[in-house]
C-alpha cells in the first residue's frame, strides 16, 4: 500500500487529533492556585477575626483592671483624707484637753483664792465677835493650808488689801492673848 498524500481539502480525510494548547494545560493549575489563594485568604481572615476577638477580650479585661485600679486609688485618697481628718481631730482633742487642764488649774486656783477670802471673812467676823480662840484656830488653819499667800496684795481704792487685812487681824489676835 502506498500512502498517498491527501490533499488538505479532501472530504474523506480524518481530522487530525488536536493538540491541547499551552493555555488550556495551565488553566487547571491556575484554578488550583486561585483556590489555594482563596483558602489561604479565608484562613487569614478567620485568623484575623479570632485575633481581633481575643484582643477585644484582653482590652475588656484591661479596662476592668483600670476601673478597679481607679476605684482602689479613690479609696486610697478617701482613706488618706480620713486619716488627715483623724489627725486633725486628734490634734484638736489634744488642744482642747490642754485648754481644759489649764481651765481646771485656773478654776482650782480661783477656788483656793475664794476659800482664802472666805477664811479671811470668817476670821474678820470672829474677831468682830471677840472670839479669839476661834480666831487662833482659823489663823492656824489658814497657815497650814497656805491661804495667806493666796490673798491679793492689791488694794482697791482706799480699802486695805486682803493680805494686809489678814496681817492686821493676825497681829491683833496674837497681841490680845
Amino acid at each position: 500500500m502506498k500512502l498517498q498524500k491527501r490533499s488538505e481539502g479532501a472530504p474523506d480525510a480524518a481530522p487530525a487529533p488536536e493538540t491541547p494548547s499551552a493555555g488550556q494545560k495551565n488553566k487547571p493549575v491556575i484554578v488550583y492556585i486561585m483556590i489555594l489563594f482563596i483558602v489561604a485568604f479565608l484562613l487569614m481572615a478567620f485568623s484575623f477575626l479570632m485575633h481581633q476577638r481575643s484582643n477585644e477580650e484582653v482590652i475588656g479585661s484591661l479596662q476592668s483592671s483600670v476601673s478597679t485600679l481607679k476605684e482602689l486609688q479613690e479609696s486610697q485618697d478617701r482613706n488618706m483624707q480620713l486619716q488627715d481628718q483623724l489627725d486633725e481631730a486628734a490634734k484638736q482633742i489634744e488642744d482642747l484637753q490642754d485648754q481644759l487642764s489649764e481651765g481646771q488649774k485656773a478654776a482650782e486656783a480661783e477656788g483656793d483664792r475664794t476659800r482664802a477670802l472666805l477664811a479671811l471673812y470668817t476670821l474678820q467676823q470672829q474677831y468682830s465677835a471677840r472670839e479669839l480662840d476661834a480666831c487662833r484656830e482659823t489663823i492656824q488653819s489658814m497657815e497650814d493650808s497656805g491661804q495667806p499667800a493666796l490673798l491679793s496684795r492689791d488694794a482697791i481704792g482706799s480699802v486695805v488689801s486682803p493680805a494686809q487685812r489678814y496681817q492686821q487681824l493676825k497681829e491683833a489676835v496674837m497681841s490680845a492673848q
